[in-house]
């Protein structure tokens, strides 16, 4: 900042302004009608000659006008970027489409949510939601065949997760029964987090209180949980909007990449680096093209905010991928606004 005088800043903000408009290169001839100062095209040839040696902005092609670059979009968002408050209008349509007093399941208002934030900004809407790590109800284990059987676990919401297990050669109806009893005795009203962090303490106790096939059967029964990886990290990603990102592609260099992005946020790891970026900042963040390996290949931006759970803990994210000219300064109260909305929502199933 301390670099640009007065004039070099509004050209660079007319530049960037034309750009996240229309997507357009502004030529000096243009800039130098838009300008509140009175600047001759070949004065405005010279101020965007330093701006380019700053690396703030670049012409995309010989004899055109100029364009930010991805440093430039970075410096305007920190530096001279306004965001103002939602209108009353506004979050009233918001509301409206994620009603918090609606008897819809959570993950359908997730998905309303998403759909929501991609027709307001014209990308593509992304809601990223932790797995519920639900306190356990009822644990039971039904025999399928001689040495196979489901292990059975009910959560809070009346959420059930099963497993098949191999059960211990000789192992009895009886024996499953007591497996069962000692379980829920021991781990009902606790979540999965608390019970894998103290596997140590409750296979000690197993020892001591059963025989020795009903202990390998507990065993067996809790390892299934202890060693699965499906850990608050690993949710899932909503995306909604998606055919807003392929407008006004050409090229089939861009189709591939947005291909790429796509297939990008199917997979796990995607979720996780995003859960890590929500865990890292407590308000809307905004990742520019490369700033953000995800979207480094499509060139694509994303402008997020965390939710919370009643503690604070970060349960999920909310937020837009668009191209990288989004309308930053109304985008950002959307995101942010929509983040609050849908933590409440979530704390309150």
């Amino acid at each position: 900042m301390t670099e640009l005088d007065e004039r070099s800043r509004e050209v660079f903000k007319s530049i960037v302004e034309t750009y996240l408009g229309s997507g357009e290169p502004l030529g000096s001839r243009s800039l130098s009608r838009l300008l509140p100062m009175t600047l001759s095209p070949a004065s405005v040839r010279n101020v965007m000659s330093d701006l380019e040696e700053l690396g703030l902005i670049y012409a995309p092609h010989v004899s055109a006008g100029r364009l930010p670059t991805q440093s430039g979009l970075r410096f305007f968002v920190d530096a001279f970027m306004q965001v103002g408050d939602l209108q009353p209008e506004e979050r009233e349509k918001i509301e409206q489409q994620v009603p918090l007093n609606h008897d819809e399941p959570v993950e359908g208002l997730l998905t309303e949510a998403s759909k929501m934030l991609s027709g307001l900004s014209s990308g593509a809407g992304l809601v990223i939601a932790a797995k519920n790590d639900s306190a356990i109800k009822h644990i039971e284990f039904i025999r399928l065949e001689p040495t196979k059987a489901l292990a059975v676990i009910v959560g809070s919401g009346d959420r059930v997760e099963n497993r098949v297990i191999d059960l211990p050669a000789g192992t009895t109806s009886s024996q499953l029964t007591e497996a069962s009893n000692f379980l829920n005795a021991h781990l009902a009203g606790r979540t999965f987090s608390e019970v894998r962090g103290e596997l140590e303490k409750l296979r000690n106790l197993i020892r001591r209180e059963l025989d020795t096939l009903s202990s390998d059967l507990v065993e067996r029964g809790l390892a299934v949980w202890a060693d699965d990886k499906s850990d608050n990290r690993q949710g899932r990603i909503i995306v909604r909007g998606r055919s807003n990102l392929l407008e006004n592609v050409a090229a089939n260099d861009e189709l591939e990449r947005l291909r790429l992005l796509f297939d990008d946020l199917e997979k796990k790891e995607s979720l996780i680096e995003l859960m890590n970026l929500a865990e890292e900042g407590s308000g809307v963040r905004i990742f520019i093209g490369s700033e953000n390996k995800l979207f480094s290949l499509s060139g694509s931006s994303l402008v997020f905010a965390p939710l919370h759970d009643e503690g604070e803990k970060v349960v999920g994210a909310v937020g837009i991928i668009g191209p990288t000219r989004l309308n930053y300064s109304r985008v950002v109260p959307v995101v942010d606004y929509t983040a609050q909305l849908v933590s409440r929502l979530m704390q309150k199933s």
